[in-house]
């Protein structure tokens, strides 16, 4: 049975920066959750990040590829750069999956850290921009198909790939 790295925030865990949580009500999550399938994760929390925190966003939504790189930061609105701790919960999401063999993910779409399509454009006016999050790349670079919360299907169906029986 293949496990599914999931936002903390999406299993209802308070850990998003106001400190609330996104909880979702998504059917096939619940059903994946009572088959012990998911494994809750908060990048920014693990990466040393309190909660709450100041909001952050990835300088000119340039995103997680080019903080990899070093193109790019995590700063809050008043400058404040947490980009080490952005790379280190990216770090440690890759190596939960890795430990357990997880290749596929589930994460909040539009965190910095875990947007799939799209992220802020750093700016803190609420825009949104396409992108991905830092662990969203740093996983996806690993082989490891990430999913927002909006795309629960295509992860069931990626899901169902993984699990097909190999043909003798």
């Amino acid at each position: 049975m293949q496990r599914i790295l999931v936002s903390a925030c999406l299993m209802g865990r308070p850990v998003r920066f106001d400190g609330r949580a996104k909880t979702s009500d998504d059917e096939l999550l619940a059903t994946w959750r009572a088959e012990g399938r998911l494994v809750p994760f908060c990048p920014e929390v693990e990466g040393g990040l309190p909660v709450p925190r100041p909001p952050a966003e990835i300088e000119g939504g340039a995103g997680g590829y080019a903080v990899l790189s070093g193109a790019a930061r995590v700063l809050t609105p008043t400058g404040l750069d947490v980009t080490n701790a952005f790379l280190a919960g990216a770090h440690a999401a890759l190596d939960v999956a890795r430990a357990m063999d997880i290749r596929v993910a589930i994460l909040k779409e539009g965190s910095p850290s875990c947007g799939s399509l799209r992220i802020h454009d750093g700016l803190f006016r609420g825009n949104a921009v396409p992108g991905h999050g830092v662990t969203t790349a740093l996983l996806q670079a690993h082989g490891i198909a990430v999913f927002g919360e909006d795309r629960i299907p295509d992860a069931a169906a990626h899901l169902r790939e993984l699990e097909r029986p190999a043909v003798p």
